[in-house]
């Protein structure tokens, strides 16, 4: 898919931003400042600073407009890092970018023989998903160019020691070669190897992302960037992946942020574990619309309970298919079935008790809804999302039901769906009296002989 290009007035407030953020280049004299010694700072040496930003503004130009040959005047280096840089931009040039423009901290830039360091602000929007330019930071080399040395050269983008100090985390297109394809309101990003799956999935999310809509009362984008790659490296780059270990999961949704350390959001994503590729089906259907219901909350559940954001996500996930469809792990009916005495807390949901915290969860919102109505799932998520209420406290003053409580009534609704059915009590066989001679005992009465045996008292289920 090709870049999408501003229009012309874009163009030229794109142009007039970068002027503003990149003061002119005061060219290469002989009055120059020498460089200091490698390993300081070259906050003193603004004609080394400028021509990095200058660097930087041909770049974003470049790739904005496509122009392959003024891209490659724009990188030195290795034969590797150049090869590396051309798949970069045919990465880019599938995407909807909207914007991409570059910032530098002067404080940062330091020498390093004949090269430079400098921390370099990646700004890039993708158009239609996201709602503000997404702010990647990461270090990056410069060399004065050989013929014009006042015109610096790119030889390198990464710095595995910076980065992992300061918790860099890459994006598919940056990390190898992507095929991006597309549907109405979803960007899939797959691979060579990922990309017979692309159209079935792509299908699944476009409609998916209408069950959701259906089920979700607040107002959304309804469009998802997922990303779906034969290699599952790329979910453990995803920060804070549930459990610990993205291996476990066959899929998760994570917030983008609009910069490092801010909680403004840019999108929320998700992303498929390899396996999924090829499990086109119910399964995989519901699956999606569980990450979907996550990227339509947003930042909605970030302070509510995750039995709550987890419940709420399979309960939606559940709505478009057929009862008889719905299922919920052998061990958790078992589980049920021995009785909840609490909601699973935060940390249930990954480890060995993972299916069945989620099934609790799922269920008591299927109480509640029940119970209740539908809206007081929204209505408690509402309340607890500001993240200033107590979830428990709020169950009881409002719903006047205590946690306890509820996940009881969760447990019984699980074994009254999936339990084994009780069998009817079987009724007792009557027996026949035996005649027998009069007794002479007078304290002996025939008549007070039972005729059958009484029944076995019935037993309570527990809680």
């Amino acid at each position: 898919m090709p870049i999408v290009r501003p229009d012309l007035s874009l163009r030229a407030a794109l142009v007039a931003a970068l002027v503003l953020a990149f003061p002119a280049c005061t060219g290469h004299t002989e009055d120059a400042l020498p460089p200091p010694p490698s390993g300081t700072s070259y906050a003193a040496a603004p004609d080394v600073v400028s021509g990095v930003q200058q660097a930087l503004q041909r770049r974003a130009r470049a790739v904005l407009a496509g122009d392959g040959a003024a891209f490659e005047r724009g990188i030195r280096g290795t034969a590797e890092f150049r090869e590396q840089q051309r798949t970069w931009l045919a990465n880019l040039r599938q995407l909807p970018v909207g914007e991409l423009s570059y910032t530098v901290d002067p404080a940062a830039l330091v020498r390093d023989g004949d090269d430079y360091w400098v921390v370099v602000e990646e700004h890039l929007l993708l158009s239609g998903y996201d709602a503000v330019p997404v702010v990647t930071r990461d270090r990056y080399r410069f060399r004065p160019g050989t013929r014009r040395p006042d015109r610096m050269v790119l030889t390198s983008v990464t710095d595995p020691a910076w980065e992992q100090t300061h918790e860099v985390h890459p994006q598919p297109w940056d990390l190898g070669r992507v095929v991006v394809r597309s549907g109405s309101g979803v960007l899939g990003v797959f691979d060579e190897g990922s990309l017979p799956a692309s159209g079935p999935l792509l299908r699944s999310v476009e409609r998916g992302i209408d069950a959701v809509a259906a089920e979700v009362p607040y107002d959304w984008s309804r469009s998802v960037v997922v990303y779906a790659l034969s290699d599952p490296a790329y979910l453990r780059v995803i920060d804070d992946v549930p459990g610990g270990d993205p291996d476990v999961l066959d899929g998760v949704a994570f917030p983008v942020p609009a910069s490092p350390g801010e909680e403004t959001l840019a999108a929320t994503r998700f992303a498929l574990h390899p396996r999924m590729l090829e499990r086109a089906g119910v399964a995989r259907d519901r699956l999606v619309r569980h990450e979907l219901t996550h990227v339509a909350l947003g930042s909605r559940d970030d302070h509510a309970p995750v039995w709550l954001s987890e419940g709420l996500a399979e309960y939606v996930s559940a709505q478009a298919m057929d009862p008889a469809e719905r299922r919920v792990p052998e061990r958790a009916v078992r589980a049920a079935e021995a009785g909840f005495d609490a909601l699973p807390d935060d940390g249930s949901f990954s480890g060995e008790g993972t299916a069945t915290s989620y099934a609790l969860a799922w269920w008591a919102c299927e109480y509640l809804a029940r119970t209740f109505d539908e809206s007081v799932l929204w209505s408690l998520l509402d309340e607890v999302g500001s993240g200033e209420v107590d979830p428990d406290r709020l169950l009881l003053d409002w719903l006047e039901i205590r946690p306890a409580r509820l996940a009881r009534r969760a447990g019984e609704l699980i074994v009254a769906e999936y339990g084994e059915p009780v069998p009817p009590p079987v009724p007792p066989t009557p027996t026949v009296p035996v005649p027998t001679a009069p007794s002479t005992d007078p304290g002996t009465d025939p008549s007070m002989v039972p005729t059958q045996t009484p029944p076995a008292p019935e037993i309570s289920p527990a809680g």
